[in-house]
């Protein structure tokens, strides 16, 4: 087993934020959802997929 410790503690605080940016994220998707073009959301889908793999 590892002994990692992250560089961070995760507080109450910091889940209730992370909730209301998501929440917020999504309003705002929902709100753009016909304004975005499929050849944008395909390459936005594209680089967050290829980020999240090279963390």
């Amino acid at each position: 087993m590892s002994d990692y410790k992250p560089p961070f503690h995760m507080t109450d605080k910091m889940t209730f934020l992370i909730a209301e940016i998501s929440e917020q994220v999504g309003r705002i998707t929902v709100l753009q959802e016909g304004s975005i073009s499929p050849h944008l959301r395909r390459e936005n889908r594209i680089r967050t997929i290829h980020s999240s793999l090279a963390i």
